[in-house]
Parts: C-alpha cells; structure tokens; sequence
C-alpha cells in the first residue's frame, strides 16, 4: 500500500552494485543527523537505497521529541503518543521485508480521545459516525448535517493534500504551479476555524473541531483548511497507541537499522555541516555533547566525518542558522529565519501516582472558557498567561506495564508562548506546574498530590538547549500557508547541494505522518546511489 515506484526502481537499479551490501566499502556514505522519527525512517530507506549509512545523535539514546524517560519505574513518552496513519511505519517494515505487527503491537482507541470543556461537559471524539452524531446532539442536534458536510471536506483534504501531495518534494515553482488546481480544491486561503464555523454553530463543538491543528503546532485561526485533512485522516485509519509506549517503535525502527547494518552513535552533537565547493561533504562534531559534557562515544573530540551526502532530522531553523557558515547561505539567510512565524512552546510535566484512576482515558483534552483569546496570547502576543488548555496522557489506561503495578504514568501537556515571550523557565516552571496540579486535582484526579511519587518537566528552554529547536518551538515554523510546501524549508535544500532535510520542521511538516512523509519525499530528491559510488 502506498509503496513508492521510485523506491522500487531505485533499489532495482543498485542491486547489482550494492546487493545486501556485499560492498560496503564502495556504497556512497550518507550520514543522518538525528534520531527522531524523520531520521530513522530516512537512514532504513537510504540503506536499502544502497547508501551506506551513520546516524549521529545527540542524545543518549534515539527518538529526538520521541525520547523515552525512564524515572522510578515509570515509562514517560516525552513527544508523540498519537500514532495515525499506521501504514506509513508499516511500510519500514515491509521495506526490509518484515511485518510491523510482530515486533510492535498497535491498539486502536475508541473513542480517540475525550474533550472536558471548562464547564466540565464531555464530548468522546472517535471515527465512528453514529457514535459522533450522538455525541454532537448533546450540544445541538442541528450541527449534525454540518458535521457530515465538514468530514467531506475533511475527505477531500486528505486525497489532495496527504495522498497527492505529502510525498511531493516540493523542490521547484513546477511542483507548485501543478499543486495550485488542488489548493484551489481545498479553498486552502482559508483557516481551519473559518471551515469549521461554516459547517458547525455552536460554539463549544467549534473548539472539538478545529483544536486539532494545535497537534501540530498551528494555530486553528492562521493556518489552512487544509490541516481538516487530520478529520480523515483520524477516521480513516484510526487513531492508535502502541503496546510499551511509543518508544516501542523507535526501538523497533532502531532494531530495523540494527538488521540493515546501520549505526547510530549517540552523545554525538554536531558542531557544523562541513562545505565544500558548495556542496555538504560531512559534519564536524562538538567537543563535547551539551547535557552531560560527556566525549562522542566511540570519537575523538571535534572529529569530522566526511560522507556523500548529509541528511539532517535536526530542526531546520536551528540547522540553518548554527550548523552553517553563513557564506553558504542564500535562501535560508539568518533575517529569514528571525523573521519566520514560529509554533508555539510546550510546557510537559510528566508525573506518576501510586494509585490507579481508572475513569481517565488514555488521551484527554481539557480546554479553557478562553479559546480564540488564549491561542492569540500564545501565538500572536506571545504572553503567557495565567489559564491553559491541558492534553491529559495517561498510558496506563492501556498498557499498565508503563508504571509500577497499581500505579499510574501521566503527563499533561500545555500549549505555551515560545520563548518570545522571554519567560524565564528556570524560576517560573515550577510555578506553572504547581498550577497545573492545582487545576487537575479540581476536576479530574482528586488528591493528586497525596499520590504523587515521581515528577518531571519540560519547557520551551529544554526544547532549545536539549533538542536544539529554534526559540524553544515544538513543532518548527507554524505551519502557516505562506510557510507550508514549497515555501517551507525544502527537502533538498536550496542552498547546499547534498543536504537534505527532513522531519517536523521541513515539508510536508510536524505529525508522525508528516515527519514520515518527509522521508519519503527524500525519495525524490537524493541522487542514485550509483552514481555516487565511491572509488
């Protein structure tokens, strides 16, 4: 399903030269920045691709945003923990001729997750169309007819925008001008908010459908109505978890490397992309890695690695503006880059309770009186202000594995100001989770503190020094219309020949779909791997 016919003749082509690596030494070398999901994804296709490939990570183990957190028995996911669009990681397995399903299990929730307005009214959010019309007569029975004609626009959305168009490299003002009949389709100048209010009036389920782009790091009022296409997309393949946390699959990618020979060195910072003639030829790496000040593991200190090609799953704005020398660069110039509207900041604080609260789902949103106001002071005024909106994840009410027996793992997730706001996160972060636990033990999980065994948190500040992200944004550029295909950072860059990007912060953008997708317009864009077969 959906398999590439570029893949396939690519990989027909480099048999003869580079079959299941009999040559390692004369495959090209292509080296991946990064560990997330895009790098990943990208270093199984370059491998069976014929590139010889190393992954350099800069943490201390992979995932990038989907790190694992490992604290007094609990299992903490620090990003992604809604996986839809299943097939996308299923195709990784096919590719090295393998089955997803017997290394990592999925479970499909239903419903997908729980909306608690400020009110304390709940609307249950799933794919199942009757379950919905119920759920939508609650508030209003009128919006029902709405709700159908919105899925159909959500319908058309994914065929045009993810089916035809999330693999699309979007690498010249050709691949624009023949997207512009779709965009046109999608009305795709218009907000999501203003596509839901068309079709839905009351008030509250305005909010139940259009948060979504907030998943994403948009704005449900700036960016386009294209982002509906998450509706379908959710409908049509689910909305799952998996079995040990998302973890479980980037283990289970990394095992795939692991079977393809491929090597991730982590502790591995890079320092700078080295140029030459124009051209990437290899990373420099730091002195020593950020957190720990520990030396790269199996390196020598500020050692280059020289290679083919360079494949960067690190955020685009960050690799732009510190990992190149500013002679070599044109496009993405260091103005461009300031001036570039940004998503917002998350504030995550991961906790674990003794006790179990089996009447919390495993995804809930748990949304403010505030809606339109809130996302104007995160997004535009950049001001973070006194009440938020929570994603509440409890991973236990699927896998109870994830804590300690009879306990629960949480984490509630808040969208803030990136750090325009100039919040300084090192006096004021326990403060803000301090009032966060204040709000749960409110409304949804009584005598939070007396049951509180393990607590962590992260900032917009962790997200810039930790997983270097530009001003501490979660998911890159907003993606705005104006910063979305050919106008987002491309996926092979257009400065620096043999660089290329992929993940949250490149086209198509953030979402596991997405950051996969990004790896698969790679596909289009790399040179063959014969032609840069090493002498």
């Amino acid at each position: 399903m959906y398999t590439s016919e570029f893949h396939q003749n690519q990989a027909a082509l480099s048999l003869d030269v580079f079959e299941n690596g009999k040559n390692p030494d004369l495959r090209p070398k292509a080296l991946v920045i990064g560990s997330g999901f895009g790098g990943l994804a990208s270093a199984i296709r370059l491998s069976k691709l014929g590139y010889n490939v190393e992954i350099f990570e800069k943490l201390d183990a992979p995932g990038g945003r989907a790190y694992v957190h490992q604290q007094d028995g609990f299992t903490f996911d620090a990003g992604p923990t809604i996986i839809t669009a299943p097939f996308l990681l299923e195709e990784l397995w096919e590719l090295c001729d393998k089955k997803m399903s017997d290394y990592v299990s999925l479970k499909e929730m239903s419903p997908f997750y729980k909306i608690r307005f400020f009110d304390g009214r709940i609307f249950e959010y799933s794919g199942n169309t009757e379950a919905m019309h119920k759920e939508i007569a609650k508030f209003d029975s009128n919006d029902i007819a709405g709700y159908d004609k919105l899925m159909k626009a959500a319908d058309r959305c994914k065929v045009l925008g993810f089916e035809e168009m999330g693999d699309v490299a979007f690498d010249s003002y050709k691949d624009l001008f023949k997207a512009i009949p779709s965009f046109a389709k999608m009305q795709a100048w218009r907000s999501l908010y203003s596509l839901v209010s068309e079709h839905i009036k009351h008030p509250l389920l305005r909010v139940a459908f259009s948060f979504h782009p907030l998943l994403i790091g948009g704005n449900p009022f700036s960016v386009t109505c294209a982002y509906s296409l998450i509706h379908s997309l959710e409908k049509t393949w689910g909305v799952h978890s998996a079995m040990g946390g998302t973890g479980a699959l980037v283990k289970g990618l990394v095992g795939l490397l692991e079977g393809l020979g491929v090597k991730i060195n982590y502790n591995c910072a890079v320092r700078r992309i080295c140029i030459e003639n124009g051209k990437a030829c290899g990373i420099e790496l730091e002195s020593h890695n950020g957190d720990d000040r520990s030396e790269p593991s199996g390196r020598n200190a500020s050692s280059i690695i020289r290679s083919d090609i360079v494949v960067c799953n690190a955020d685009s704005a960050w690799t732009y503006k510190y990992l190149i020398d500013p002679q070599h660069k044109k496009h993405w110039t260091n103005k461009r880059i300031d001036n570039g509207h940004y998503s917002m900041g998350l504030f995550v604080w991961y906790f674990g309770l003794n006790r179990r609260y089996e009447d919390i789902p495993h995804h809930m949103m748990l949304l403010t009186k505030r809606y339109k106001e809130l996302l104007t002071d995160i997004f535009k005024k950049h001001h973070l202000a006194e009440d938020f909106s929570l994603y509440l994840h409890r991973p236990t009410a699927t896998d109870p594995s994830l804590a300690p027996k009879g306990c629960d793992t949480f984490y509630a997730l808040a969208p803030v100001p990136n750090l325009d706001s100039g919040t300084d996160w090192t006096q004021f972060g326990e403060e803000f989770r301090q009032s966060i636990q204040t709000f749960l033990e409110s409304c949804v999980i009584p005598d939070l503190g007396k049951h509180l065994v393990t607590s962590k948190i992260t900032t917009p500040l962790d997200f810039q020094n930790r997983l270097y992200s530009y001003k501490g944004a979660g998911f890159g550029l907003e993606p705005l219309l104006t910063q979305s295909a050919i106008f987002r950072p491309h996926n092979r860059s257009e400065d620096i020949a043999g660089l290329y990007m992929v993940g949250a912060s490149t086209h198509p953008g953030a979402g596991v779909p997405g950051v996969l997708m990004s790896a698969k317009a790679l596909e289009k864009v790399i040179p063959h791997a014969s032609t840069l077969r090493q002498k």
